[in-house]
């Protein structure tokens, strides 16, 4: 794949309107891209959707997840007056969302809106040292009333989107974007399965795009439970801890400086037989990467390492600055070191490794 074919892919992935429950673009954009590798390619019944490569059809099942899904908002109520109510769906914090542009996806057609928010003229000394509350929070889609916003297609339950334009910054190997949280898991697993595409490798891999990531590890559990894989891997985005106010303790890793290993996090505890696999593989190709752990919040690997009578599985996360906004920033060093990291662990991944992995 070309750097242009690359970029063409990311763009793709990350303009993708797909908020938990209504992921239908990201799903068709991961399909597109993946197909081609592919041997077959199916939806479970929640709507993940899964790749399959076969190696070799009695190999162990190693199963690559990364999530649809990105934070967003849902339509809940039209006032009198034609502004718009919504609910969180995934995790927002309020100071990253007044007077930020959003899209509304309607029947009718794409509505753009912006959350409102007061001048600050008007607000006193101490309402500004206070955050506003999302329950507050309204969107303005220039209508004038109920009645005006209905004839606009607005109604509950329609999914509102960030809006943000897909650019690389100045130095090319950083790229700005919405939703890398986590269409950049999605475009690992189509490279990965790119560069397996002719070769050799000793299992059954499983690409799959999870659903309702952010809303509770959902389509994890579903894809999971229809796959039941020897090994699971989630890919995903992680904390970036070199900007400005975030301490060490906080968050350590760097942008540019190799995937994570993520050793612990709310949802699991990794799997010490399959974390040590996957730090030999790097070492033995001199492949860069970072230790982290995350007290609050988890991955697809909280779902997967629980399907039936256990899977040894591993978050390998990029890290990323500025997660569950509008937009985010991340290294294309990262996505390339983390994507060679996965193919030669695959490429070792035979029953006898996955036996010694599991049952030490």
């Amino acid at each position: 794949m070309t750097n242009d074919q690359q970029l063409t892919m990311l763009k793709e992935l990350t303009d993708a309107r797909s908020i938990p429950g209504d992921e239908k673009e990201a799903r068709e954009v991961m399909k597109k891209w993946i197909t081609p590798y592919a041997d077959n390619v199916y939806n479970d019944r929640l709507g993940s959707l899964i790749a399959k490569k076969t190696g070799d059809e009695n190999g162990p099942k190693i199963m690559i997840a990364g999530h649809l899904d990105e934070v967003g908002f849902m339509v809940t109520r039209i006032d009198d007056n034609g502004f718009v109510y919504f609910q969180t769906v995934g995790g927002w914090w309020s100071q990253v969302m007044l007077a930020q542009r959003v899209t509304l996806l309607t029947k009718k057609g794409d509505i753009t809106g912006i959350i409102g928010s007061k001048p600050p003229h008007i607000v006193s000394a101490e309402a500004r040292k206070k955050p506003v509350e999302i329950k507050d929070m309204f969107i303005d889609i220039g209508a004038s009333s109920q009645e005006e916003a209905a004839e606009f297609g607005v109604k509950p339950g329609d999914s509102i989107v960030p809006y943000f334009e897909f650019t690389p910054l100045k130095n090319e190997k950083l790229i700005l974007a919405k939703a890398w949280d986590n269409r950049i898991g999605c475009a690992i697993a189509i490279e990965v399965f790119r560069r397996l595409k002719g070769e050799k490798h000793p299992n059954r891999v499983y690409g799959v795009a999870t659903v309702q990531e952010e809303v509770g590890l959902r389509g994890a559990k579903t894809s999971a439970n229809t796959i039941e894989p020897d090994i699971g891997f989630t890919v995903d985005v992680g904390i970036a801890g070199d900007t400005p106010g975030i301490s060490a303790k906080e968050a350590d890793s760097k942008i540019g400086e190799g995937p994570q290993i993520i050793l612990y996090d709310a949802s699991m505890v990794s799997h010490r037989g399959l974390r040590d696999f996957i730090i030999d593989t790097a070492d033995q190709y001199n492949l860069p990467y970072q230790y982290a752990t995350m007290a609050g919040g988890g991955t697809d690997s909280g779902s997967i390492h629980l399907t039936a009578n256990g899977v040894p599985a591993l978050s390998i996360t990029i890290a990323t600055r500025y997660i569950h906004t509008h937009a985010a920033i991340l290294h294309l060093d990262d996505f390339e070191n983390t994507v060679q990291l996965l193919v030669e662990a695959i490429k070792k991944l035979d029953k006898d490794t996955v036996n010694k992995i599991t049952f030490g």
